[in-house]
Parts: C-alpha cells; sequence; structure tokens
C-alpha cells in the first residue's frame, strides 16, 4: 500500500508543472503510467483484475467502516492529501486520467470530491 500510496501522491505533492514532475520525479511519473496501464488490463474469465479491484475498493483513512472480507486488495489512503496532490497536477495527462478513472470507478473518492467545498481547485 505504502508504493501505492507513493504513486497516487506522484511521488510528494508539490506545485510543480507536469515537465518539471517528469525531470524531478520520474519514478513517480512511471509508477503512474504503470499502474493506469494495469488498472485497465482487462480481466480474465475466471479472475478479476486486482489492480482494479484495488483501485475501486480503497477507503479513506478517516472512515471507520470495516473492509468487505470479499475483497483482498482493500486498503486506505488519505484522501485529503490525494485530492491536494491531484489537484496540484491536473497539467499532467496522467494524473487527469488518474482522477478520471477514480471518480468513475471508486464511489469512496467521487463521494468524497463531491462533498468538497473547494472543487473549482480541482477544476
Amino acid at each position: 500500500a505504502a508504493g501505492l500510496w507513493t504513486v497516487f501522491t506522484l511521488g510528494g505533492v508539490g506545485s510543480k508543472a507536469s515537465a518539471q514532475l517528469e525531470q524531478c520525479s520520474p519514478l513517480a511519473s512511471q509508477s503512474l503510467l504503470l499502474l493506469l496501464v494495469l488498472a485497465n488490463l482487462t480481466d480474465a474469465p475466471d479472475t478479476p483484475n486486482p489492480y482494479r479491484q484495488a483501485i475501486m475498493s480503497f477507503k479513506n483513512t478517516q472512515d471507520n467502516t470495516p473492509f468487505s472480507s470479499s475483497n483482498p486488495h482493500a486498503f486506505q489512503i488519505n484522501f485529503n492529501s490525494l485530492y491536494t496532490a491531484l489537484c496540484e497536477q491536473q497539467k499532467s495527462d496522467q494524473a487527469t486520467l488518474l482522477l478520471y478513472m477514480l471518480l468513475h470507478q471508486n464511489s469512496n473518492v467521487r463521494t468524497y470530491v463531491l462533498a468538497r467545498t473547494d472543487i473549482e481547485n480541482l477544476v
């Protein structure tokens, strides 16, 4: 989960342009691209894609509801830090694609973003 958190925060929460981000943190940029590719692989007939399952089911660290025992890929991250990182990196195509995927596939993230009062930072 710690490695996935690094990918979600794009290697750190800084206000860098996408070209600067790629120069200063190429590992974060490449990791995000890898995560996007892995999460968008098609499911096998008998096994769902574990990366997609993880993207679809992670929760906020402030959410006290228990995890479903049927999903072994569940984890928690701080949605406030994720939201801040995504707002600061919206000039990056990879970050925008991650945001799109999270809003469409993870109802926890969608609910959190819609409840924010500063959504203009994201837009």
